[in-house]
C-alpha cells in the first residue's frame, strides 16, 4: 500500500510540474532550478545541538565523508556536483520542522536523518507534503515510516532491538529483573523501552519502568529505585548528555550491575564517562570499528585518515578519531541516496522516491534492501558492545539475533 502510494504521489508531482510556469515555489521546480546547473542537492536533517547534538555531528560526519569520497554522481548520462544542504534541527520536536523546510526551500533532491527519531517525525509532514524523499539514517521507531510513502529507512527498528536486548540480559546476566528508565516525551526512549519491557516481560522477567523528565540532570534517586528492586540490569536507553551524567551517578554510587543501551549509547561520550569506572555498559548497535572484511576496513582506514587531517571534524567527532557507528550507516545512506538518484535518472524528488523501492545497496554496515510495506531495511542482526573501562575502547561481545 506504501509503495502504490509513492507511485501515485510521484505521477501527482511529475503532473503538477507539468503545469506549472517558471517562478513557481513548489519543491519538484526548486529541484530542478538546482540541478539546471548541474548540481545535485542532498539535505542533511541532523542535530548539531540539544540532547542528540553529539551524536548528530557524528552521524553527518560519515555523510560528509561519504561526499568528499563521491562528491559528483553521473544520471543519464551528465555528470552532476553532489552539494549537501546541512541544518540543524537542534534536537528539538518544535524546531525540527522549521529545519526541514529550509532544506525543502533549498531544492534538494533527497535528504538524509535524522540520529534521534522524535526529530525524524516531527518534520516528517513537511517532507511529505513537499513531494522529497528521506532515508533515516539510525532513527529506530516505527513511527517514522508507518503511515506515509516518502520515509524509508536503513537501520533496524526498536522492536527488534528492544527484543535483542531483552534476551541478551536474560541469556547472558540471568536477569530476572529489571529496571527500565525513559525520557518523558522523547520517542525514542519512551519506544525502545516499551519494546524491551513486553520483550522482558514474556521471558518471565520482572520490569520496574520510571521516566524522568526534561532537564533532569540528578539520576541518583533513580539508581537507588533500581537497586532497592534488587534489579539485575538497568535499561537506559537516552541521549549521550544524560548517558554520561548517569554513567557517572552509577560510578558514584558503587553501582555494579550491568547498564544496557541502545544504539545512541555507541559513542565516545560514553567510553570516556565509563573509562576508568567500574560500571558495565553493554549496546546493542550497527557497526564495529573492528570490523574485518574489506569494505569494513577500508571504511574505517579512510575515515579515520579524513578526521585527522581536519581539526574541525575531529572535534565534531569528540575530539578523537574513534569510529562511531552512526558514522558508517551514514556513510551507506549518502551512497545509498546516490544510487536512488542513478536509478531515477533523475534529480526530481519525485523520481528518486519512486527508485527509492527498489534501490539496493550494499554497504559498510550490511547489505540495505526496502521492505514493500513501509519502507524499512530489511535487518535481522545487531552487533553488541561492551565498553573496556580500562582502555576506553569498545570490546566486540557478540552479533546477535532473535531466536
Amino acid at each position: 500500500m506504501k509503495k502504490l502510494l509513492a507511485v501515485l504521489l510521484a505521477s501527482l508531482l511529475v503532473l503538477a510540474l507539468g503545469a506549472c510556469s517558471s517562478g513557481s515555489d513548489t519543491a519538484s521546480t526548486d529541484a530542478t532550478s538546482s540541478s539546471s546547473d548541474n548540481v545535485i542537492r542532498i539535505g542533511v536533517y541532523e542535530p548539531a545541538s540539544g540532547d542528540n547534538g553529539a551524536g548528530g555531528k557524528q552521524e553527518t560526519l560519515g555523510i560528509q565523508y561519504a561526499n568528499s569520497v563521491a562528491p559528483t554522481v553521473e544520471v543519464g548520462g551528465t555528470t552532476y556536483d553532489v552539494e549537501l544542504v546541512i541544518v540543524d534541527n537542534e534536537s528539538s520536536n518544535d524546531k525540527g520542522p522549521t529545519a526541514a523546510a529550509s532544506l525543502v526551500s533549498s531544492g534538494v533532491s533527497i535528504a538524509l536523518g535524522s540520529y534521534g527519531s522524535g526529530v525524524s517525525i516531527a518534520a516528517s509532514d513537511v517532507f511529505g507534503n513537499a513531494g522529497i524523499p528521506v532515508i533515516g539514517v539510525t532513527c529506530t521507531n516505527p513511527q517514522v515510516t508507518e503511515g506515509n510513502s516518502h520515509y524509508f529507512r536503513i537501520c533496524f527498528l526498536d522492536p527488534f532491538q528492544g527484543t535483542v536486548l531483552a534476551n541478551f540480559a536474560a541469556e547472558n546476566f540471568q536477569a530476572k529483573t529489571a529496571y527500565s528508565l525513559a525520557k518523558l516525551g522523547d520517542d525514542y526512549s519512551v519506544g525502545l523501552c516499551n519494546y524491551f519491557n513486553q520483550a522482558f516481560e514474556a521471558l518471565g522477567g520482572t520490569v520496574i519502568y520510571e521516566t524522568f523528565p526534561e532537564g533532569n540532570s540528578d539520576f541518583t534517586s533513580y539508581l537507588t529505585t533500581a537497586a532497592n528492586s534488587g534489579a539485575d540490569v538497568f535499561f537506559a536507553p537516552v541521549s549521550t548528555e544524560a548517558a554520561a551524567l548517569i554513567i557517572n551517578q552509577a560510578a558514584g554510587q558503587g553501582w555494579s550491575k550491568p547498564i544496557l543501551a541502545g544504539d545512541t549509547w555507541d559513542s565516545n561520550v560514553i567510553t570516556s564517562a565509563a573509562t576508568g569506572t567500574d560500571v558495565q555498559i553493554y549496546v546493542t548497535t550497527f557497526f564495529h570499528e573492528g570490523d574485518t572484511s574489506e569494505k569494513g576496513t577500508a571504511f574505517v582506514t579512510g575515515f579515520k585518515e579524513w578526521l585527522n587531517a581536519n581539526p574541525n571534524m575531529l572535534t565534531n567527532n569528540g575530539g578523537n578519531d574513534m569510529v562511531s557507528a552512526v558514522s558508517a550507516m551514514g556513510y551507506d545512506a549518502y551512497f545509498t541516496a546516490l544510487e536512488a538518484i542513478k536509478n531515477a535518472g533523475s534529480p526530481e524528488p519525485a523520481a528518486v522516491m519512486e527508485a527509492l523501492w527498489d534501490t539496493t545497496y550494499d554497504g559498510v554496515c550490511g547489505n540495505i534492501v526496502f521492505d514493500d510495506v513501509n519502507g524499512d531495511a530489511v535487518r535481522d542482526v545487531a552487533f553488541v558492545k561492551q565498553v573496556n573501562t580500562e582502555s576506553g575502547n569498545w570490546d566486540f561481545i557478540a552479533i546477535q539475533g532473535i531466536s
